[in-house]
């Protein structure tokens, strides 16, 4: 499916000082012993930055890392509304609207390069933070970062199992793009869901991106409500794909019995909301979030998967993480990355660090590779019904991941 989506760099490496906002408030209350986050981004940047600016000015190249798996990562852009209910956001804009990225196991050397993001979103971002001119970083510069997905390419043949994408608070669907294309090429469908005024903007079917409307006043949002809203954009979504060829026209490659979902900050506070509520999602994946609402006991009898940076532990905090990880039946495992800051897991850090701007501690191109590494080995274990010797503990490949429970 073409479509105009090039994207803005600067949407993509402004994201960390937005989200000092809501996102970084999501994750600072989450692990409140940690260094907070989103702080290495454009707080750090050189103060001259902007003198030292010169006709010079490096241009910017964006890559994200090469899916890993045997296929190709084929991409859709579909758009859904859910008549059952308004938006909770903005109840006068009518009915919820969703725009959803599909990643999908593809046949090599077919189709063409996708690009990153619409001009819209990325102009979402940029009217809210400026980078400075001496990184080099423009619209046009960013328009060509590599994805390593392709519109229109041959689907492989077969059912796959679907993953549902939730990014953190602020960050439109494409922050996880670089998960998204691995477990396609490792041989199942994902769906990115855009949480509509939710983040710097998600272009809908009418053309239209709508900026956020609960982004400017971090302090007043109910976590709980957000993360509980997105639950039911997840089900709705996931009605749409296993219910015929409708919503989209590779929804056959879909194994509607076998669904997990995977979510950054808020996204993985969603994860868990998401699965309280629809047995549909067998397993899920938090990465560097919290609980929002914590689950009582019963709940959430599936597989489960913590994956977060140091201070990010059952223990941590004010004991609720530890009571909500209590409270999950099923089979899970709590994991940390030494080094790692919470744009470790998500695109984020890799365009930074392109750009010439502050990362954290760990490499990126590790931290993209250790959450890739994990979170397709729980999918391949819980979903497929592949053990993998990696989630049985630390691994000398490995010596960034500690195992906590």
């Amino acid at each position: 499916m073409k479509r105009n989506r090039r994207i803005s760099a600067v949407a993509v490496l402004t994201l960390a000082a937005l989200i000092t906002g809501t996102g970084a408030g999501f994750a600072a209350t989450t692990t409140p012993s940690a260094t907070p986050v989103a702080t290495h981004a454009f707080d750090t940047a050189p103060a001259t930055a902007t003198a030292t600016a010169t006709a010079s000015t490096p241009s910017f190249h964006g890559t994200l890392p090469a899916p890993t798996g045997p296929y190709a990562a084929g991409e859709d852009i579909i758009h859904l509304t859910d008549t059952s209910r308004l938006d909770p956001w903005v109840p006068s804009s009518g009915p919820r609207q969703l725009t959803v990225t599909m990643v999908y196991p593809a046949v090599p050397g077919t189709g063409t390069p996708a690009p990153y993001m619409t001009l819209a979103e990325a102009a979402g971002i940029t009217e809210r933070r400026k980078i400075p001119a001496s990184y080099g970083v423009t619209p046009q510069t960013l328009s060509s970062v590599t994805t390593h997905a392709f519109d229109g390419a041959r689907p492989q043949r077969g059912k796959h199992p679907l993953v549902v994408l939730s990014a953190a608070a602020e960050n439109p669907r494409m922050m996880l793009t670089s998960l998204a294309t691995d477990l396609a090429s490792h041989g199942y469908v994902v769906a990115l869901i855009g949480h509509t005024y939710e983040d710097s903007g998600e272009t809908l079917a009418n053309g239209q991106t709508p900026p956020c409307a609960i982004c400017d006043h971090p302090e007043t949002i109910d976590f709980d409500a957000e993360a509980v809203s997105r639950g039911r954009d997840v089900s709705f979504v996931i009605d749409q794909l296993t219910h015929g060829n409708t919503a989209w026209h590779l929804a056959h490659l879909i194994d509607k019995h076998e669904i997990g979902m995977a979510g950054h900050s808020l996204g993985g506070a969603a994860a868990a909301a998401t699965m309280i509520a629809d047995p549909r999602v067998r397993a899920g994946v938090d990465m560097d979030g919290a609980f929002h609402p914590v689950p009582m006991p019963g709940q959430i009898n599936r597989p489960f998967l913590m994956l977060g940076s140091d201070g990010h532990t059952p223990g941590s905090g004010d004991g609720i993480a530890g009571r909500a990880w209590a409270a999950l039946g099923g089979y899970k495992k709590w994991l940390t990355v030494v080094g790692a800051d919470h744009f470790s897991f998500s695109d984020l850090d890799v365009l930074q660090e392109q750009a010439g701007l502050p990362t954290g501690p760990l490499s990126p191109e590790r931290g993209v590779a250790i959450t890739r590494e994990y979170v397709t080995a729980f999918f391949d274990q819980t979903l497929k019904g592949i053990h993998s010797p990696l989630l049985d503990g630390p691994s000398p490949n490995n010596p960034e991941v500690a195992f906590q429970s």
